[in-house]
């Protein structure tokens, strides 16, 4: 932890991961659509250059990145990752891309593939974007027009944390180096720290120790018996909402789109509902 003068934590670092909590302005994230739920935070998520090790808040790369980042109120991942949920407005760029604003889930199933689930899978950020993107292994993501302003649950944590925060994307779960394309890929990977280490996928692999979580976090679960062995979902936790219950968001089929909603199964990592007893590891990048 970094600390000011007066004691009071302004950062918070992990060995080996490149998320930082900072402390900053209160905020509140709420999606009264779905939810009663709201996260009044401190907690400003960025991305650093290099993962975090001993002795780093001597290093010249720190400095500077702390330097500027300390009290910014530029966009973190959490305002980046609610720049897509429902009504949000659209954003874009100086050529006229549309980077940001409200997205779906993915297309409506109309062929009865992948167990007749209301919508397809498979939207990843490129596909939102609706351009080709040249991953880092060689690979071009080729957008496909149906997929447009679509993000399944990985795509939407590719979209906040590769392409809005810059940390390197795998263009498939097999291939290159940073974040794996799919929730399974991403919890299996070596990218990060395990802080709920995977276990296994049965209801007895439960992680008890959630209290190890922070904001920022990537939490991974098992929905679908369907699956196999595959993790099948992914969401960053968010913070405790004004009922001390511990959020996450995610892209979800049954909200269509990211959501912190309830509709589905309601978004707590605590307790017993749907989301916390299919939580099966969390990772901080």
């Amino acid at each position: 932890m970094l600390r000011d003068a007066d004691g009071q934590v302004r950062a918070v670092l992990t060995d080996g991961a490149r998320t930082a909590k900072l402390t900053g302005p209160a905020r509140t994230f709420a999606e009264p659509t779905s939810t009663a739920s709201k996260v009044s935070t401190t907690d400003w998520v960025r991305l650093m250059p290099k993962p975090w090790a001993k002795g780093a808040e001597k290093e010249k790369w720190f400095k500077e990145w702390y330097a500027e980042y300390a009290d910014s109120k530029e966009d973190d991942v959490f305002a980046f990752a609610f720049q897509y949920v429902a009504g949000a407005p659209q954003r874009k760029d100086e050529q006229g891309l549309v980077y940001a604003g409200d997205a779906n889930f993915g297309p409506l199933n109309t062929t009865g593939a992948e167990g007749g689930d209301l919508r397809l899978e498979q939207s990843d950020f490129y596909d939102y974007l609706g351009v080709s993107y040249p991953f880092r292994d060689g690979v071009v993501g080729k957008p496909e027009a149906l997929k447009a302003r679509a993000l399944d649950c990985s795509g939407f944590m590719r979209m906040v944390l590769g392409y809005r925060a810059r940390y390197p994307l795998m263009s498939s779960d097999k291939s290159g180096n940073g974040l794996p394309r799919t929730a399974n890929g991403m919890a299996r990977s070596d990218v990060g720290v395990d802080v709920l280490p995977l276990t296994g996928i049965g209801a007895q692999d439960r992680p008890s120790a959630i209290d190890q979580l922070q904001p920022g976090d990537l939490v991974f679960f098992k929905l679908d018996t369907r699956t196999g062995q595959r993790l099948d979902h992914v969401g960053m936790v968010l913070g405790h909402d004004t009922e001390g219950h511990l959020i996450f968001v995610s892209s979800r089929e049954e909200v269509n789109g990211p959501t912190i909603g309830d509709i589905g199964g309601v978004s707590r990592l605590d307790g017993n509902g749907y989301y916390a007893k299919t939580l099966r590891s969390a990772k901080r990048l």
